[in-house]
């Protein structure tokens, strides 16, 4: 399959696409450890890839996003940002209200 389509596949049938170092359970990074905690603590499902595990995703994401560190927050397929980004838009509540539209929009 296409990298292009396989991304595009996995934020489609995702409404909270988390690409990441590691996995939720394991980060392997704070920043990822951090927007997984974000995430978790918003009590939202959501998808995630650990670009380790997936290096064409890893590096097609930067181009295809145009954005060139990890994490990656997507909601409803469009780019968030990474995690200073969560936290700002988290302190705001803002996060919150994104990521209940896209849950329930999905459901």
């Amino acid at each position: 399959m296409d990298v292009i389509k396989e991304i595009e596949s996995q934020l489609l049938e995702n409404p909270v696409m988390l690409y990441m170092k590691g996995t939720p359970a394991f980060p392997q990074c704070g920043f990822s450890a951090r927007a997984t905690q974000i995430l978790q603590h918003c009590g939202v499902p959501f998808g995630h890839v650990n670009i380790f595990e997936a290096p064409e995703i890893r590096e097609t994401l930067k181009t295809y996003s145009n954005w060139p560190t990890f994490p990656q927050l997507y909601i409803k397929g469009e780019l968030v940002g990474g995690s200073d980004i969560m936290l700002d838009l988290f302190e705001k509540g803002e996060l919150q209200t994104m990521l209940e539209e896209a849950t329930i929009k999905a459901h």
